[in-house]
């Protein structure tokens, strides 16, 4: 179902877009960025986090990690990573395929300014083997997302997904 609604969702608000999908999994940024050609911070991971009861997501480089500080001021209050399970009821995605289109509920979207190091992204589309390419300032105004600086770049040394 979850594929279905992200194409549902592109296809009445960006019909120009179109869905990649592949034989392999693209489950983590490596997976990814391998299977698309593409450097890790191109592939726009989506994560889902809560601070108090109020769950959002924020669309981030995939070379970068969440910084709990800045985290912590944007969103006034301790961030906690939502359980798959959640995640799923929130977004109608499984982990590996989340992504900001076509979401089961109205949780709120933020776009990283990581995302504008680059010309264009991919975030998934629905499931752990599908994709679009898009520029990010045009992915936050399709899901309109605020923009937030909540990450750092990861050290070369560390996992990315």
């Amino acid at each position: 179902m979850s594929l279905l609604t992200a194409r549902s969702f592109l296809a009445e608000h960006a019909p120009d877009i179109e869905i990649i999908e592949l034989e392999e999994s693209t489950a983590t940024v490596s997976l990814a960025a391998k299977a698309h050609g593409v450097e890790p911070g191109q592939i726009a991971k989506t994560l889902a986090f809560k601070v108090g009861e109020n769950p959002f997501l924020i669309v981030a480089a995939g070379n970068t990690r969440i910084d709990n500080g800045k985290i912590r001021n944007v969103f006034d209050g301790k961030a906690k990573m939502l359980d798959a399970d959640t995640v799923m009821e929130l977004t109608s995605h499984p982990v590996g395929g989340v992504c900001p289109f076509g979401l089961a509920t109205s949780v709120p979207v933020y776009c990283d300014e990581s995302l504008l190091a680059y010309d264009e992204v991919l975030p998934a589309a629905g499931s752990s083997n599908s994709a679009v390419r898009l520029c990010p300032k045009r992915l936050a105004e399709l899901v309109d997302a605020d923009w937030v600086d909540v990450c750092t770049l990861s050290e070369p040394h560390e996992q990315v997904d």
